[in-house]
Parts: structure tokens; C-alpha cells; sequence
């Protein structure tokens, strides 16, 4: 089985082996039609605490570790 993978950027580390990772992507309104862009926040397990503001993080889909955290930080 394959994982999801998403590639964001990371807008927090201020948490212990946490960083919050926004995803921008953009989505077609359902009655006009036009493009708007959407950011999702993730937060997401960094075991070593080496990744910092403004870095470009791959992530992928794990087990849940907390009540809001279930993605692993890949590359």
C-alpha cells in the first residue's frame, strides 16, 4: 500500500518534536469556477527537532501519535 505524500512548508517548530506544515494548493470554486488558493496546516511528528521555519518538508501519512498529529516528516 502506498502512503500519502505532500510536500509544504514549515510556518512553526515551536513545539518538542512538532512542527506545523502548511500545504498550498488551489481549488476551483463549485458555482463559479474560479481558481482560489487553499492552505492546510498539518501538524506533524520531527523526531529530531532539525527542521526550521521556512523549510521545504515532504510528509507522509502514519499511525496516529496524538489527538492531532499523524503525519511523518519524510525528507
Amino acid at each position: 500500500m502506498v502512503s500519502k505524500e505532500i510536500i509544504g512548508t514549515v510556518i512553526s517548530n515551536k513545539m518538542n518534536k512538532t512542527i506545523i506544515v502548511a500545504v498550498n494548493k488551489k481549488a476551483a470554486h463549485k458555482k463559479y469556477k474560479k481558481t482560489l488558493p487553499k492552505t492546510k496546516k498539518y501538524f506533524v511528528h520531527d523526531e529530531y527537532n532539525q527542521y526550521k521555519t521556512g523549510d521545504v518538508v515532504k510528509i507522509i501519512l502514519s499511525r496516529p501519535l496524538s489527538k492531532n498529529k499523524c503525519w511523518k516528516v519524510l525528507a
